[in-house]
């Protein structure tokens, strides 16, 4: 095996902290945790067995969640919780939704009930 260099990533705090929590219980350190679930993400996605394919499938919707086997759904929704999760950091749903033409409610900073509407206006409920 090669000597490579390490590199610097950042991670999300949570990820962080979920990993140094779980490392402790099977005695690794946070990075260690870190690196054997990027090392299980690496080789559930380069997997094309049939039922990578069939999670996959499920995925774009075209095979029904009941078709799949306990161990592909747990593959499911792993993939399904991942992109959530990268979803609610990254996108801007409010203004895409309203772009969309799509009213929207979503509570606001002060905890309050709030409707958007799509011509971008605000009715607290």
């Amino acid at each position: 095996m090669t000597n490579v260099a390490d590199r610097v990533t950042r991670f999300a705090s949570d990820l962080v902290d979920d990993a140094a929590a779980e490392g402790e219980r099977e005695n690794r350190s946070a990075r260690q945790q870190l690196e054997h679930w990027a090392r299980i993400g690496r080789e559930v996605s380069s997997q094309r067995a049939v039922a990578r394919r069939r999670v996959e499938a499920a995925l774009r919707g075209r095979t029904p969640l009941a078709e799949l086997s306990p161990e592909e759904g747990v593959v499911f929704n792993a993939e399904t919780a991942a992109a959530l999760e990268e979803s609610l950091a990254t996108g801007n749903h409010l203004s895409e939704r309203t772009a969309q033409g799509r009213t929207t409610v979503f509570l606001d900073d002060l905890g309050r009930v709030v409707k958007n509407l799509p011509d971008g206006t605000q009715i607290v409920l």
